[in-house]
């Protein structure tokens, strides 16, 4: 039997989200060129074919103003029934080898989609891989393809002109013209539409974030569809890569699903690329998003043609570097062979953007939203009792802690945790974060070593033992070498594994460079979750979140194997070789080295002060 996360429940249809939708887009708007008239410039050839159904789509992607939608499109997203689907998937993981061939495959998508891309993303930096990304997404448009891309405001904050954008969209001044599905031309001129999610200059609220990284090609067209979300983001930083072509030393280590849709299409009509573009208009068309639009002046135009040419610079050299080059000539065999039958239902925290009392009414929130991440997750311990093993894999990771408006605790999730292993004596709880070497974020890590891993392992009275500690005393003190100590830290059941180890070239004492965890999953025999959420607060409260909920041994079996083998460059936290990392990054010059001295008293602050529901 399929476990809840997987079952479709009931709710709004997607049929009725797409009603919706379509009643809110209007009818497409009326050709300038009608099919057989055409004789002006700008016009498709006299056999383009005037197609209802790209119409229809053309005419759901289009962007309107918040004022001229009548539904509530979060309020929709939360309550969509989102089916589970049978589709091809990829595991994408933490490796060099992974974080290349996921610019190659965003690129071979780019590069041969044949009718749409939606293109979403957290963070969108303009350095050598976001420019080869807006050199591909401008030769996509003009031979035909309509493009949507949502940033977000504080993610990819670029000074706030967005040049490079405005000049992505004025490729459209030389757009194709759609295709059917059957390859016919079209009367529909492709188009760049780009929005700003919750943008800094009309929102009340900037907390409130898209952490989504999604790219969907051709969503409507079942065989074409591909999708890859998770971590990563649109910066050299996700890739291993450096801007010269050679290896980055100290990259970010994530993990990817990628999807293709299932070769027999039974999903209700639906392909995973269906699924995954209505999403991608939910979020497109959200009220507090801004459309931003190229500038009309000399001064404009000279500078648009600039950034269009540096972009296809960009493409073309990134495609010659020896590094990358291989990964890329090999994408049309990687991307139609070796992919795993799954099961696959896709999640979201939607009602994050726009809930009320997001601290004391945690439980509440996520419950009228059927479809949140955090709602799914916590049902499966619950609905398969014969669990042997949950594994998480997180950047960031916080066990939630809440209290209701009177200041009751309602939940305790590391006493909820601890609960469930009691219950099933024959699971064990693996974790693997980041460690002090490994952390881009200094007040989340506190909170991992001062809060997550201790209220996990320790009791009461030695948790508060060990916050107490000085940094420079952690070794040498009477706690961490008495009996009772290691007892709790080698919980044969419970496991908090952290990223890095003594031989790093950063300590001096090796040549390994670990980089820095950024993957977000969750496992559980051949269930699993991959995604954009680091399961802190931030994610659990503030930003929108997606990934996709999945059932399926092979993949699952990949994904196991990329679990052990970053238990295989990390240390048990609280095991004596953990204790000798913290004392030799301790000894670092710079920030990293004093945030680690000072660790306790930064975590107190954060706790104290309430800084801690933002990191």
């Amino acid at each position: 039997m399929m476990i809840d996360p997987l079952k479709t429940a009931r709710q709004v249809s997607l049929l009725a989200v797409l009603m919706l939708l379509a009643s809110c887009a209007g009818k497409p708007a009326k050709n300038d060129c009608p099919a057989g008239t055409q004789n002006l410039p700008g016009c498709p050839p006299l056999s383009a074919v005037d197609d209802p159904e790209i119409n229809e789509i053309y005419a759901d992607r289009t962007w309107l103003r918040g004022s001229d939608i009548d539904v509530d499109l979060i309020e929709l997203g939360k309550q969509a029934e989102i089916p589970i689907q049978h589709a091809r998937t990829k595991f994408l993981g933490p490796t060099d080898e992974a974080a290349l061939t996921s610019l190659a495959v965003k690129i071979w998508m780019i590069e041969n989609a044949e009718h749409t891309i939606d293109f979403t993303y957290y963070i969108f930096k303009t350095d050598l891989i976001g420019q080869a990304m807006l050199g591909a997404l401008c030769n996509a448009v003009r031979r035909g393809v309509d493009v949507r891309v949502t940033v977000d405001s504080v993610g990819s904050i670029s000074g706030g002109s967005h040049t490079p954008l405005r000049a992505l969209q004025t490729c459209s001044d030389r757009a194709g013209f759609m295709r059917n599905a059957e390859g016919q031309l079209t009367t529909r001129k492709a188009r760049v539409q780009v929005v700003v999610f919750n943008a800094l200059s009309k929102v009340s609220n900037p907390n409130r974030r898209s952490h989504d990284k999604l790219l969907v090609k051709d969503g409507s067209f079942e065989g074409k569809t591909a999708v890859i979300t998770g971590g990563r983001n649109i910066s050299l930083d996700y890739y291993g890569i450096q801007a010269d072509g050679s290896a980055d030393p100290d990259p970010f280590r994530d993990a990817e699903i990628l999807l293709r849709s299932a070769r027999a299409a039974d999903d209700q009509g639906y392909s995973v690329g269906k699924v995954s573009e209505i999403y991608s208009t939910l979020l497109f068309l959200l009220p507090f998003n801004k459309q931003i639009k190229p500038g009309t002046s000399d001064h404009a135009k000279q500078q648009f043609w600039k950034s269009r040419k540096r972009a296809q610079g960009a493409l073309e050299t990134l495609k010659g570097y020896d590094y990358f080059s291989p990964h890329y000539e090999r994408m049309d065999e990687y991307m139609n062979t070796g992919f795993h039958d799954s099961q696959v239902r896709l999640a979201h925290e939607l009602g994050n953007l726009t809930d009320s009392k997001v601290v004391t009414d945690v439980e509440g929130n996520q419950k009228r939203n059927p479809n949140s991440i955090m709602t799914l997750l916590a049902q499966i311990g619950d609905e398969r009792p014969d669990l042997k093993s949950v594994r998480i894999v997180s950047p960031y990771l916080f066990l939630a802690e809440y209290k209701n408006s009177k200041g009751d605790l309602v939940k305790d999730e590391a006493v909820a945790f601890r609960e469930w292993l009691d219950n099933h004596p024959d699971t064990t709880l693996e974790i693997i974060t980041n460690s002090v070497l490994t952390s881009d974020n200094f007040p989340a890590q506190s909170v991992i070593d001062m809060e997550t891993a201790p209220r996990l392992l320790l009791p009461p009275e030695v948790r508060e033992e060990w916050i107490s500690l000085k940094g420079a005393d952690e070794m040498t003190s009477q706690l961490v070498n008495s009996e009772k100590w290691q007892e709790l830290v080698n919980n044969p059941r419970l496991k908090v594994y952290e990223t890095g180890r003594l031989d790093s070239v950063k300590l001096g004492q090796g040549d390994r460079n670990y980089g820095k965890l950024h993957a977000k999953y969750f496992l559980s025999e051949d269930v699993g979750f991959i995604g954009t959420t680091n399961f802190d607060y931030r994610s659990r409260l503030y930003n929108n979140e997606m990934g996709f909920f999945f059932k399926g041994p092979d993949l699952a079996s990949d994904v196991h194997e990329s679990f052990d083998q970053l238990v295989s460059i990390s240390y048990l936290w609280g095991s004596p070789e953990w204790l000798q990392l913290r004392k030799e990054v301790m000894g670092l010059k710079g920030m990293k080295g004093n945030t680690t001295k000072s660790q306790r008293g930064w975590y107190k602050f954060f706790r104290n002060s309430g800084i801690i529901w933002l990191l």
